[in-house]
C-alpha cells in the first residue's frame, strides 16, 4: 500500500519496555498513521528488545509505503528500568554524604508504622548501609545562613574518607544531601566540585539538583535513589542511542519522564529518578487524548499490562499530577511501607496485578493472585517458555477471552494444554474445580481492581458513575468492562491500538520541564523580589532543558504548596506565568482560596496563608494526536470470524458468542454483546449485555446494558 506523503510528514518512533512485553509504535505526524509492533521483553539486555521493535516498525513502514517513506526523526523511548531496578534492589553500590549528625535519617525516617497491627512489619531497608555514609562538619540553618563553614580541611578529610572507605567498599556512585541545602546549595556545590576534580569516574547526584524542597528524610531518599541507578541508567541510555544510531545515524533519542512529558536523553541520563512512572504516566496520555477526541471530560484511566494495573482520575483533560509518591513498597498496597520518593509525577495507583502475575493457594488455603509475576521470561504457562504456574494470562485464555491462535496476531501460540495443566495444580491444591479457579482469579483481579479505583475516585471527591473508563495495556481491554460494570461505570472506550496504548501516549505527549525549590514563608512577609529571581534562574535553566528536547511553543505556569499558618497538609495551585511582583501575591491567594473551599467547603477566618514551595513547569503546547492505521489492518470484510464458548460471569456458564475482528468493524456500526472482537495487539471482551460501536477515531465504545 504505497500512499503519496508530503515533505513536511515526520516520522517518529515510541518504544515502551515492560515487565512482559516491549511495545513500539511509529507515526507520521501530523498525519497521524500508525505502525504497530511488538515484542518479549528481554529482560537480560532491554535495549535488544527496543531496537528489535524499531527495526520491526521501520519495515512495517517501508512495505507500506514504499520509496515514499520518510527518514526517522526520533525516538521517544519510556522504560520501567528504574522501577525495577530499584524493587529488585539491582543498582549500583551507594554511598551517602550529610551533614553532621544525619547519618542516621535514613533509618530513623518518620517514626511510623504503616501497619501497626502488624507484628512482624517489615520495614523497607535503606539503599545505603550506615558504612557507606560519611558525614561532613558544616550546618546551614532554617534560612539557609551558614552556621558552620565548610572548610577546606574537612573537604580535604571528606576526599580521603571517600577514597579510603567508600572506594574501598566498590562504591560506584554518591549521593550528596546536606541538611537545609534547599535553600543554600552552596555546600553541596563545592562537594560535587571537588568529587569530580578528585575522582573523574565516580556518579555524583545532589539533592538541591533533584529535589529543592523541604522535608529532609525525603529529599534525601530521592537523592539516594537516584543515585543506586544512575550508572546503570546512563549505560543503558549511552548503548540505546548507540543502537538508534546504528539503525539509522543522528536521530535523537527523547525519554518520558513521570509528569507526562519527555525530555533529552542527556537529561534522563542525569536525573534518571524523574523516569520513574514514565510508562504508567504515558498511558494516562494515550487515554486522555482518547478522551480529548471524543469530547469526554471525565476519564478513569485504566491501564493493566503483564505486571501490574494502574488507574488515574483526570478531570477536564488534565491528569492530577503529585509532587511526591512512595515506590518500591514492602506491601503494594500499604502507604509508608515503600521508598519515598520527591519528584512530580502523575498520580497514579496501582490497583492490582497483571496477566503474568501468579496465583497460588496460601496459609490459609485461599486463592491469591501476586505480586510476583512470571515476567516475559519464563512467563505464563500458556507461553511454553518453561514457566508452570497458573497466572491471569492463563485464567483468560481457559475461560475463552483470549484465541490461543491469535496472541500477537498469531505470532505466538497459546499452549492450552499447558495451561490446564497449570490450573489443575492449583485447583487441587485448593479442593476447587479448574473451571471455578480461572473463574476465581479473574472475578478476584477484577473485584480488587474495581474496589481500589472505587476508593482513589472517592478520595478526589466524585461518583464512578460520572466516569467513562479508558483501557489500555495488553491486558486492559480484557479486564476492563466487567471492572467497569462491578464500579457502575457506563461507558468504557478502547482506543485504537490499546495495547501498545503507553506508546501512544509517548507520541502524544509534550516536551516538559518541572522546577520547584522550598522557602517556607507567610505570604504577607514573601521577598517577591527575592522569588522573582529565584523563578527566572529556573526558568533559564529550564529553557535549556526544552530546547535540547526540540520544544518550539511552551507554555510557563507558576505553581505553588501553600496551606494557613500551623496546618500540615498542602493545597496545590497553579497559575500562569508572569514576571513576579506583589500583585502576584493576590493572583496566588486567590487560586488558593478558591482550591481550599472546594476542598474543605470553608476558608479559615483570621487565618495566615502560606507558601512553603514555589514550582515552575514548562510545557509544549499541543491540542491532541488523531491516530489511524497506517497498514492494510482495517478492510470492509465480512467482520465476524465466527463464535467460541465464553465464560458469561452473570449467567455461571460458557456460551458461544461472536467473535469478530476489530479492523474490520467499520466506524459508526453497532454490534450488540456479548462478544469478542480480536486485533492484534489485545482482545476487547465484552460478556455482559452492551452497546458496541466504532467511533470515527476508530475507538472502540462499550456502552454497558447489564449490571447485575
Amino acid at each position: 500500500m504505497e500512499t503519496s506523503l508530503s515533505t513536511n510528514h515526520v516520522l517518529r518512533i515510541a518504544v515502551d519496555i515492560g515487565g512482559t512485553f516491549t511495545d513500539g509504535v511509529a507515526t507520521l505526524s501530523p498525519s497521524g498513521r500508525i505502525w504497530v509492533g511488538k515484542t518479549p521483553t528481554t529482560p537480560d539486555d532491554p535495549g535488544e528488545a527496543v531496537s528489535t521493535v524499531a527495526l520491526n516498525l521501520l519495515k512495517q513502514v517501508a512495505d507500506s509505503m514504499g520509496p515514499s517513506a520518510p527518514k526517522l526523526a526520533e525516538v521517544v523511548h519510556g522504560t520501567t528500568l528504574i522501577t525495577n531496578t530499584l524493587i529488585e534492589r539491582k543498582g549500583v553500590k551507594t554511598g551517602l554524604i550529610t551533614t553532621q549528625g544525619m547519618r542516621d535519617m535514613l533509618d530513623i525516617g518518620r517514626e511510623w508504622r504503616y501497619d501497626i497491627y502488624d507484628l512482624d512489619i517489615v520495614i523497607p531497608a535503606p539503599l545505603v548501609p550506615p558504612a557507606l555514609r560519611l558525614e561532613v562538619d558544616e550546618r546551614l540553618d532554617a534560612r539557609g545562613e551558614v552556621l558552620t563553614p565548610l572548610t577546606d580541611a574537612q573537604l580535604d578529610r571528606l576526599i580521603d574518607g571517600v577514597i579510603s572507605k567508600l572506594g574501598a567498599a566498590g562504591v560506584e556512585s554518591v549521593a550528596v544531601s546536606l541538611l537545609h541545602s534547599y535553600l543554600n546549595d552552596a555546600h553541596e556545590k563545592r562537594i560535587e566540585a571537588r568529587l569530580r576534580q578528585a575522582l573523574p569516574n565516580l556518579s555524583v547526584s545532589v539533592s538541591s539538583d533533584l529535589a529543592r524542597e523541604i522535608k529532609e528524610f525525603e529529599r534525601t531518599s530521592t537523592t539516594v535513589a537516584n543515585a543506586y541507578v544512575k550508572p546503570i541508567v546512563a549505560k543503558y541510555l549511552h548503548e540505546l542511542e548507540n543502537r538508534i544510531a546504528r539503525i539509522q545515524e543522528g536521530i535523537p533519542l527523547r525519554v518520558m519522564v513521570s509528569s507526562g512529558g519527555f525530555t533529552s536523553a542527556k537529561a534522563g541520563a542525569e536525573s534518571p529518578i524523574l523516569l520513574l512512572e514514565s510508562g504508567p504516566a504515558a498511558g494516562v496520555l494515550s487515554a486522555l487524548n482518547t478522551a480529548y477526541q471524543n469530547d469526554v471530560k471525565r476519564v478513569l484511566a485504566f491501564d493493566m499490562g503483564g505486571t501490574t494495573a494502574k488507574a488515574c482520575v483526570a478531570v477536564d483533560g488534565e491528569p492530577p499530577v503529585a509532587h511526591s509518591f512512595e515506590c518500591a513498597r514492602v506491601e503494594r498496597f500499604k502507604r509508608g511501607s515503600g521508598l519515598p520518593i520527591l519528584i512530580p509525577s502523575i498520580e497514579l495507583i496501582e490497583i492490582g496485578a497483571g496477566g503474568g502475575s501468579i496465583a497460588y493457594c496460601n496459609r490459609l488455603g485461599l486463592l491469591n493472585i501476586g505480586p510476583e509475576s512470571s515476567g516475559s521470561v519464563p512467563g505464563p504457562a500458556c507461553y511454553a517458555r518453561g514457566g508452570t504456574d497458573a497466572t491471569v494470562t492463563d485464567a483468560d485464555l481457559l475461560l475463552g477471552y483470549l484465541n490461543p491462535s491469535n496472541f500477537l496476531g498469531g505470532e505466538m501460540e497459546l499452549d492450552t494444554g499447558l495451561a490446564t495443566a497449570a490450573m489443575e495444580r492449583l485447583a487441587k491444591q485448593l479442593g476447587m474445580a479448574t473451571t471455578d479457579v480461572a473463574w476465581g482469579i479473574y472475578n478476584m483481579v477484577n473485584e480488587n481492581m474495581a474496589s481500589a479505583a472505587r476508593i482513589h475516585i472517592a478520595e478526589n471527591g466524585h461518583d464512578p458513575r460520572e466516569f467513562a473508563m479508558v483501557a489500555t495495556g495488553g491486558a486492559g481491554p480484557v479486564h476492563a468492562v466487567e471492572v467497569a460494570r462491578k464500579l457502575r461505570i457506563p461507558r468504557v472506550l478502547i482506543p485504537i491500538a490499546a495495547g501498545a496504548g503507553s506508546c501512544l501516549g509517548m507520541l502524544a505527549a509534550p516536551a516538559r520541564v518541572d522546577r520547584s525549590f522550598s522557602s517556607p514563608q507567610l505570604l504577607a512577609d514573601t521577598d517577591w523580589a527575592q522569588v522573582a529571581t529565584r523563578l527566572e534562574a529556573l526558568k533559564r535553566e529550564g529553557e535549556a532543558e526544552l530546547e535540547s528536547a526540540g520544544a518550539a511553543d511552551v507554555e510557563w505556569r507558576i505553581g505553588a504548596e501553600m496551606r494557613y499558618f500551623g496546618q500540615g497538609a498542602d493545597v496545590s495551585v497553579s497559575i500562569p506565568y508572569e514576571a513576579v511582583t506583589e500583585a502576584t501575591g493576590a493572583k496566588v491567594l486567590a487560586s488558593f482560596e478558591a482550591q481550599y473551599e472546594k476542598l474543605y467547603g470553608r476558608l479559615v477566618p483570621n487565618a495566615r496563608p502560606q507558601v512553603v514551595t514555589w514550582r515552575l513547569t514548562g510545557r509544549e503546547r499541543t491540542s491532541g494526536q488523531h491516530f489511524e492505521w497506517g497498514d492494510n489492518r482495517v478492510k470492509a470484510t465480512d467482520a465476524l470470524r465466527g463464535k467460541r464458548p465464553v465464560y458469561l460471569p452473570l449467567r455461571g456458564e460458557y456460551a458461544d458468542v461472536p467473535v469478530y475482528d476489530r479492523y474490520s468493524v467499520q466506524p459508526g456500526q453497532t454490534l450488540e454483546g456479548p462478544l469478542i472482537l480480536e486485533e492484534r495487539e489485545s482482545t476487547i471482551v465484552v460478556a455482559v449485555k452492551s452497546d458496541v460501536t466504532v467511533l470515527p477515531d476508530l475507538t472502540t465504545s462499550v456502552t454497558i446494558k447489564e449490571f447485575e
